[in-house]
C-alpha cells in the first residue's frame, strides 16, 4: 500500500506541478506577443502618421500647381476671346461697308437696265425701219429673201456635200476595194471547183427509132404506164434515136431516165416490166441521193446533221440553176464562207455549215410555193437547225436584212460562186430584159440622154446632158442610181455604174 499510495501522491504533484510551469510558459509567451504586438502597432501608427503627412504636402503642392496652371489658362482664354471680339467687330464693319457698295451697284444696275431698255426699244425701231427701206429698194418681202437665201445655201451645202460624197466614198471605195479583193483572191486561190452544165431535162438515146414504137406500146398503154408510175412526161417526137423525158422533179426525171435506159437494155417492154424496173431504179437514186449526201457533208467537214437535212442535201446533185450543179455549188459556197470567215477571224465552221446548206430550199421549191430561201430556212428550222444558219439560209437572197456577219458572207460566196466566168449560162430572153431593166433605170433619171448597158449587163454607162448636169449632180446620180439598182434588180457579181459628162467619167460601182 506505501509504495503505491506515494506512486499516486507523486504522480499527482507531477500533474500539478506540469500545470502550474505550462501556465507560467503560456502567460510569458503570451505577454511576449502582446508587447510584440503593441510594438507594431505603434510603429504602423508612427509610419502611418509620417505616410499622412506627406500626402498633405503632395497635395499642397499638386493644388498649388493646378491653381497656377487655371490661372494662366484663364488669362490665354481671356485673350483668345478678345482677340475673337476684335474680328468679330472688324468683320461686321466689313459686311456693313460691302452692304453699302451692293445697295449703290443696285442702284446703278437699275439705271443702266432703264436703259438698255430704252435703247432696245430704239434699235427695234431702226431695224423695223431699215427693213422697210431694204424691202422697198429690193421689191420682196423679208420671207421672200429669206427664201431666195435659202435656196442659195441649199444649193452650196448640196455641192459641198456631193464633194464630200465623193471624195469619201472615193477614198471608202478604194480601202474596200483593196482588203475585198485581198479576202476573196485568198478564198478563190483556195477553192477550186469544176462544175459541168446540165440540162433540166434528160435525153435518153436508143439504138433505133423502131423502139420507138415499143415504147409507145399498143394504144399507148406502155407509155401512159411509164408515166403513171414515174410522174414525168416521155416526149417521143422526130428526133433521130432519141426520147426526151421532161419533170419539174429533178429526182424523178433521174428514176424515169434510168427506168428507161434498163427497159431498152433488157429489151422486154411492157407495163410489168416497166413497173419492176421502176422499183429498181427508184432504189437505185434514192441509195445514190444518200450516198451524195454524205459524200458532200464530209467533203465540207460539217457534222451532226440531221439524216432528212442530207438526204435533201443529196438531191440537189440532180437539181441545178442556170446550168450549174446546185450541189456543187453548195459546197463550192461553203469552201469559200469557210475561208472568208477564217479570213475575217469568225467562227469557220459555222460559215462553211451555213454556206452547204444555204440553197436547201431548192431541192423541194417544186412541191412548196415560197422562195427557196425561206423554203429552205423553214425545213433546216423544223429539223432543228442552229438559229444562226436558218438565219443565212433566209437572208443569203435578201429576202430577210442580214443580222449577222455570217450570213453576209454566204451572201458574198454566193455571188462569187455564181458569178464566176463559166458557172452559169443564163437564156437570152432573161439576159435581154435584163439589160433594157437596167437601161431603163438609167434613162428615167431627169437630165439622162442616153445609157448603155456594156460587158453583159457588168456595166452601165449613161451620158449625160452637160447643161443640166453638174460633176455634183453626176455624182449624186451616180449614187442613187446604184442604190436603185440594187433595191430593184436581181443580179449576180458586181454592176458599174458609169456617168459620162463632157468627156469626164464619174463612176460608183455596186
Amino acid at each position: 500500500m506505501g509504495p503505491v499510495v506515494y506512486a499516486l501522491i507523486g504522480l499527482a504533484l507531477g500533474v500539478v506541478l506540469g500545470y502550474v510551469i505550462n501556465r507560467f510558459l503560456v502567460a510569458s509567451k503570451a505577454n511576449q506577443a502582446r508587447e510584440s504586438a503593441e510594438r507594431m502597432l505603434a510603429d504602423a501608427q508612427k509610419q502611418a502618421e509620417t505616410t499622412k503627412k506627406e500626402m498633405l504636402l503632395e497635395a499642397k503642392d499638386e493644388i498649388f500647381h493646378l491653381k497656377a496652371q487655371s490661372e494662366e489658362e484663364a488669362k490665354e482664354r481671356r485673350k483668345d476671346i478678345t482677340a475673337m471680339e476684335a474680328r468679330l467687330l472688324q468683320r461686321e464693319e466689313s459686311i456693313e461697308r460691302r452692304a453699302e457698295s451692293l445697295d449703290k451697284r443696285e442702284h446703278a444696275l437699275s439705271s443702266q437696265v432703264g436703259q438698255v431698255a430704252k435703247r432696245e426699244k430704239d434699235l427695234e425701231d431702226a431695224i423695223a425701219e431699215e427693213k422697210s427701206r431694204l424691202e422697198a429698194l429690193a421689191g420682196m418681202s423679208s420671207d421672200q429673201a429669206k427664201t431666195v437665201l435659202l435656196d442659195r445655201i441649199r444649193q452650196d451645202v448640196s455641192h459641198d456635200a456631193a464633194i464630200i460624197v465623193r471624195e469619201g466614198e472615193q477614198r471608202a471605195r478604194e480601202e474596200a476595194d483593196r482588203k475585198a479583193r485581198n479576202i476573196i483572191g485568198i478564198a478563190i486561190g483556195r477553192v477550186a471547183a469544176d462544175h459541168t452544165a446540165e440540162s433540166t431535162v434528160s435525153v435518153v438515146h436508143i439504138p433505133s427509132d423502131d423502139l420507138k414504137g415499143r415504147i409507145i406500146g399498143r394504144e399507148g398503154r406502155n407509155i401512159r404506164a411509164f408515166e403513171q408510175l414515174t410522174g414525168i412526161n416521155l416526149i417521143i417526137d422526130d428526133t433521130p434515136e432519141a426520147v426526151i423525158l421532161s419533170s419539174f422533179d429533178p429526182v424523178r426525171r433521174e428514176v424515169g431516165r434510168i427506168t428507161l435506159e434498163n427497159l431498152i437494155a433488157d429489151g422486154r417492154i411492157h407495163p410489168a416490166r416497166i413497173e419492176e424496173m421502176f422499183k429498181k431504179a427508184e432504189a437505185l437514186v434514192d441509195q445514190q441521193v444518200h450516198e451524195a449526201g454524205e459524200q458532200a457533208v464530209f467533203d465540207a467537214g460539217v457534222h451532226n446533221l440531221h439524216s432528212d437535212i442530207v438526204r435533201t442535201l443529196g438531191r440537189l446533185k440532180y437539181r441545178t440553176s442556170y446550168g450549174q450543179n446546185v450541189l456543187n455549188h453548195s459546197l463550192e459556197v461553203a469552201y469559200l464562207s469557210g475561208v472568208v470567215a477564217a479570213e475575217l477571224g469568225l467562227d469557220p465552221a459555222l460559215a462553211k455549215r451555213a454556206g452547204l446548206l444555204h440553197d436547201l430550199g431548192k431541192a423541194i421549191d417544186h412541191e412548196i410555193e415560197g422562195p427557196h430561201a425561206v423554203i429552205g430556212a423553214d425545213l433546216a428550222r423544223r429539223l432543228g437547225e442552229n438559229k444562226e444558219v436558218v438565219h443565212c439560209i433566209e437572208a443569203h437572197h435578201g429576202d430577210v436584212e442580214p443580222q449577222t456577219v455570217e450570213a453576209v458572207i454566204v451572201q458574198a460566196a454566193d455571188a462569187i460562186s455564181a458569178a464566176r466566168p463559166g458557172a452559169r449560162r443564163e437564156t437570152l430572153e432573161s439576159y435581154i430584159k435584163r439589160l433594157e431593166k437596167l437601161e431603163a433605170l438609167a434613162e428615167a433619171h431627169k437630165g439622162v440622154e442616153k445609157s448603155y448597158a456594156m460587158q453583159a449587163g457588168r456595166e452601165i454607162r449613161v451620158m449625160v446632158k452637160p447643161e443640166e448636169i453638174s460633176d455634183a449632180d453626176a455624182t449624186l446620180m451616180a449614187r442613187d442610181l446604184a442604190k436603185q439598182i440594187e433595191e430593184e434588180l436581181q443580179y449576180p457579181g458586181q454592176i458599174k455604174v458609169m456617168i459620162i459628162r463632157e468627156s469626164r467619167a464619174i463612176d460608183y460601182a455596186k
